[in-house]
């Protein structure tokens, strides 16, 4: 899988994606991540990726003109390749688990970061796939909510995690909650981890992490639960 984030601050991608899984990935080849500098293809000698906006209004808006000749770059350089083209913002599609999986199934995303008071509306109608948001909130620019759309992604690539059946039992994998987890020692200061799991009995610790996830998601996400019931 390739994922290319275009960005003002290429630094901060590469800071986090040499790091832990992501970064033995890397090393791996098993997912590529490239940090692409949007200022490299601006037209004028400043390198300028953004401008007042039209009408008047504070701060400034990203420019289309660097974003499109990054993209049209960065695609002839994989002919024949399809890319999927990821706007982060607030206005975006909230990311949940389903669109993670989506977008692993991808072989090739190209993530643009937004910066200062959003991008020009041309980049949304005529250039981006795909619209993402990570909650309702608003952050300095779009490169931390794409270091969370890589990390979520890039762990469901066959090989990047050492153990492929942890990724099954996580939370929203399954549409609840992960039940309750225990290491060593079983007894810490009184605190005992639960008789079931100490059995060996397989099948009755399968049947305990089932009712624990459903009680889990019950008491803290019952939106969960009810958003099943809808889908069945």
């Amino acid at each position: 899988m390739r994922i290319e984030v275009l960005t003002t601050f290429p630094g901060i991608i590469e800071a986090v994606t040499a790091e832990s899984i992501l970064g033995r990935a890397r090393q791996k080849g098993i997912v590529e991540v490239e940090a692409v500098n949007l200022r490299d293809f601006a037209a004028d000698r400043h390198k300028t990726t953004d401008d007042e906006p039209f009408g008047g209004g504070p701060g400034m808006v990203m420019k289309c003109e660097p974003v499109f000749a990054a993209v049209e770059a960065l695609t002839a350089r994989r002919p024949g390749a399809r890319a999927r083209i990821v706007l982060m913002t607030p206005q975006g599609r909230r990311l949940d688990q389903k669109m993670v999986e989506e977008l692993a199934a991808e072989s090739y995303v190209i993530v643009v970061c937004g910066r200062y008071e959003g991008v020009d509306e041309r980049i949304r109608e005529h250039l981006v796939t795909d619209e993402i948001s990570i909650g309702d909130y608003v952050l300095s620019g779009g490169e931390i909510p794409a270091l969370v759309v890589i990390d979520a992604v890039a762990r469901l690539v066959p090989g990047v995690l050492g153990d492929e059946a942890s990724v099954e039992s996580e939370s929203f994998s399954s549409g609840l909650l992960e039940y309750p987890q225990y290491t060593r020692p079983a007894d810490f200061r009184g605190l005992q981890v639960p008789e079931v799991l100490l059995s060996g009995n397989h099948e009755l610790i399968r049947q305990w992490r089932r009712v624990a996830a459903l009680k889990r998601t019950r008491e803290r996400r019952p939106d969960l639960l009810e958003e099943d019931e809808k889908c069945n």
